[in-house]
């Protein structure tokens, strides 16, 4: 059994094959979710993938927020089930309430097109299990709102409870305690700003994706035989 995961298409919305293709890459079976329908069926984890969803008025992901599929996706995640926001699908969870803090403009108000290395700051996650605490990955960054912010209540909540699961070596854009992914409290939502769907060959640049996505699927075939 695989598992399957399902990649959420919002109008804007431009990194949603790249995460098919790394799923199938890994073995594992993908299809695309519509942000206009009402569920979730038939997947055993979600990704919310990078873009620009609805163009990115008002602010990134505070009008996808509103589309039916969260609210299914809402659901899927409170059952337990794996959910991972990327880049502007960071941003969306972050909207929709599913992870704490928010996504500003980057330090420097300077888009951001280049190759961030990342330190695994703790193996507890859907997206961090197939890895290890120490871990430095090289991870295409692609982004000009990924400056990571919350209150400092809730940056001491996730560091007692080991929420930070990476963090930048070298802070690229100006995030709160280096922080470039968190997860919440159940360990089953994760948002992070660099794009693994983009590292999955040395062809390409890096394969340090490959242990995240490794990390998702099987948390999608465990869902799958539950």
């Amino acid at each position: 059994m695989t598992g399957r995961v399902g990649v959420v298409l919002f109008p804007g919305s431009n990194c949603e094959h790249d995460v098919v293709e790394a799923v199938r890459l890994l073995g594992g079976e993908a299809d695309i979710l519509w942000h206009g329908d009402a569920h979730v069926a038939g997947v055993d984890a979600v990704v919310v993938p990078g873009g620009f969803a609805h163009g990115d008025y008002l602010r990134p992901g505070a009008i996808a927020r509103f589309s039916p599929v969260m609210q299914a996706v809402a659901e899927f995640a409170a059952g337990g089930g794996p959910v991972v926001g990327i880049c502007n699908g960071f941003q969306v969870l972050t909207e929709a309430g599913l992870l704490p803090g928010a996504l500003q403009k980057n330090r420097g108000l300077k888009f951001l097109c280049a190759t961030a290395t990342l330190r695994v700051e703790s193996s507890d996650s859907v997206l961090t299990s197939a890895a290890s605490v120490g871990d430095e990955l090289r991870i295409p960054i692609n982004h000009f709102e990924g400056n990571y912010t919350c209150s400092p209540e809730t940056l001491a909540e996730l560091r007692a409870e080991d929420r930070v699961v990476l963090r930048y070596i070298d802070n690229p854009n100006g995030s709160v305690d280096d922080i470039a992914g968190i997860t919440n409290a159940g360990r089953n939502v994760v948002g992070l700003m660099p794009h693994p769907e983009r590292a999955t060959s040395d062809l390409l640049g890096s394969s340090d994706g490959l242990p995240l996505l490794r990390s998702l699927l099987e948390s999608a075939r465990q869902a799958a035989a539950a």
